[in-house]
């Protein structure tokens, strides 16, 4: 009898449970689904941050899907943000590559009723509700900072660079403000447009040390001309230091080999839950009441500036917690293709 006590109790605090949470405000209705997308779309810095957009997804019942093109090429990626938005989402977390030409699509997508929050590059002057991002003024200072101390604050420097994307643009700028305040003994030798191709990164690294045979260090803002760049310092005999800024399982493997130096890395997976969070709130604003004029003044409640997701600087000691493969393994689940 006392078992079978216990266990009609489980069962009803189960039954009760679970209608708690069907009725909770914070659950998706039937289908209600949100995308994410992004340019670049097979670069691996992407994948945890869709997957931590799931995890928070899936714990509130929601569907979500995995967009945009594969190329470095603005015009395609808003075409793929129209076709996302051409299914009626709830909400899409994007990562604008440039960020005037997405204000015209992201506003579109807010007067249609659908939620924007951008997130690691913005479109401040866009009707995005929220933007989540790690701070790239500290991540390019950080870079900065480990590359001058390494080299006790005295030799020339170079940096790699994506004009016109904006996190980039902030990295790189940020490094090298950070290098002229600080540490004056480092100087800065030549900048070179890379755009994310590793055989730009490593034809700019062979002309960028044939013309300063002293070139210390290089610092870029992304992994993959990060990857162009390690090859070409190989070759000139191992001596520049190679900073950057993201991870994928060939940097790590690069880092651990001493071939690159070490990278800043964003923190993806509260960046995807983060990112997941204010979309759902940003498209159900009747949620929170704040005593404030947003009522007056017509903007939405939920609406949050910027959510900093805190980034980690990457080396040798704590390079194998960072693979890819290795978390999904841990999480079981089939990554961006679910």
């Amino acid at each position: 009898m006392r078992n079978w006590l216990i266990g009609v109790a489980a069962s009803a605090a189960f039954v009760s449970g679970a209608s708690a949470q069907a009725d909770s405000k914070f659950r998706c209705k039937e289908g209600e689904t949100y995308v994410m997308n992004v340019m670049v779309s097979g670069v691996e810095y992407w994948f945890p941050v869709y997957e931590a957009f799931k995890q928070a997804a899936q714990s509130m019942g929601c569907k979500t899907a995995y967009t945009g093109t594969p190329e470095y090429d603005v015009t395609k990626q808003i075409a793929s943000f129209d076709q996302a938005l051409a299914k009626n989402p709830a909400g899409i977390l994007v990562h604008p590559m440039n960020s005037d030409p997405f204000i015209e699509p992201i506003n579109r997508a807010v007067d249609s009723g659908v939620s924007v929050v951008t997130f690691a590059a913005d479109s401040p002057n866009s009707k995005r509700a929220s933007y989540v991002t790690s701070d790239n003024n500290r991540e390019g200072s950080a870079a900065a900072d480990m590359v001058a101390k390494a080299l006790d604050g005295k030799g020339d420097y170079a940096v790699l660079e994506n004009p016109g994307q904006d996190n980039h643009d902030k990295r790189v700028a940020a490094f090298i403000a950070r290098m002229g305040e600080k540490y004056p003994g480092m100087k800065l030798v030549g900048r070179a447009a890379t755009n994310q191709d590793p055989t730009k990164a490593y034809q700019a690294v062979q002309s960028l040390a044939q013309a300063n045979p002293n070139l210390a260090a290089l610092f870029m803002p992304e992994a993959n001309s990060a990857l162009g760049a390690a090859q070409a310092s190989q070759e000139l005999g191992g001596k520049i230091k190679v900073m950057t800024a993201d991870v994928n399982a060939k940097i790590l493997d690069m880092i651990k080999a001493g071939q690159v130096f070490g990278s800043v890395n964003p923190n993806q997976g509260i960046q995807g839950y983060m990112g997941f969070m204010l979309l759902f709130m940003a498209k159900h604003p009747d949620l929170i009441d704040p005593m404030n004029d947003w009522k007056r003044a017509g903007y939405n409640p939920m609406g949050v500036p910027f959510v900093d997701n805190g980034f980690a600087i990457v080396s040798k000691d704590n390079a194998d917690d960072f693979y890819w493969d290795a978390y999904l393994k841990r999480r079981g689940t089939k990554g961006i293709e679910e």
